[in-house]
């Protein structure tokens, strides 16, 4: 994996570009677990990309939604994806569909109507990587450009909040730090995240105790529950099994 350095003009859109590639000549799966972003997916492969465990083959440029499931990408042969990551506010921005729609789901960024995707298509499969970068990049900048959908700042700051605080704050006083009432909280919520306050508070929280079982030497799942806000282990590893399908200890020969 490649973190690609971005373009200063897609920053409050795009998290992060990422690069994944491989030249090996056997079966790929590649899995995916809930992180709290959506993303838009460029891929090139001998015969295409098939999304597990639905069993479908995706297009070659497309939107993905919240992941919640566990999910993986089967791939047979060599491969390159670009992922250009959203921050959770921009699905509905920069394309104006409910994000709830596609939780779990992607979206054919062919049938985007107020930007030609056929042709962006049509250049992506003839240039190499850097380039490609720098198309994707124009074609963000251009549904910036295009939208008409006005953004929700209060919720885009309790999404800031909830990701600095990794998960660990109680929803109950961010709302009262926004003078905003619990209805009404979640439901502008939902709409500009496609997920609850509470869900998304619960995956950025898992999605960061999984980051640190990945990068570093903790054998003591204990310590990683304390660190990550969990009220003990138990609490922990029911979390972690529901957004992996597994348990912290079966995961690891996966995640490492």
């Amino acid at each position: 994996m490649t973190i690609i350095e971005k373009d200063s003009r897609i920053a409050p859109f795009i998290k992060e570009i990422i690069l994944l590639e491989s030249d090996r000549c056997f079966d790929h799966k590649l899995p995916f677990y809930a992180d709290g972003y959506p993303g838009i997916m460029y891929s090139e492969t001998d015969s295409g990309v098939r999304l597990l465990p639905a069993n479908k083959t995706l297009p070659i440029f497309f939107l993905y939604g919240q992941t919640i499931e566990p999910i993986e990408l089967q791939i047979k042969g060599a491969y390159k994806l670009i992922v250009f990551q959203l921050y959770p506010f921009a699905t509905r921005l920069l394309l104006g569909i409910n994000p709830k729609d596609i939780n779990d789901e992607c979206y054919d960024l062919a049938n985007v109507k107020n930007v030609d995707t056929k042709a962006t298509i049509s250049q992506l499969i003839i240039e190499n990587t850097n380039k490609q970068i720098q198309i994707i990049s124009d074609y963000v900048l251009e549904l910036v450009k295009n939208s008409s959908v006005n953004p929700d700042n209060a919720i885009k700051l309790a999404v800031s909040t909830i990701i600095n605080t990794r998960g660990v704050l109680l929803i109950k006083e961010l709302r009262k730090h926004l003078f905003i009432t619990e209805r009404t909280f979640e439901r502008r919520f939902a709409k500009e995240i496609g997920v609850t306050p509470k869900q998304f508070a619960n995956i950025i929280q898992f999605s960061f105790s999984l980051n640190q079982i990945k990068e570093s030497d903790y054998t003591s799942f204990t310590n990683i529950a304390y660190e990550n806000g969990f009220a003990d282990q138990s609490h922990f590893i029911r979390t972690f099994k529901k957004f992996t399908g597994a348990t912290p200890k079966e995961m690891l020969p996966k995640i490492l």
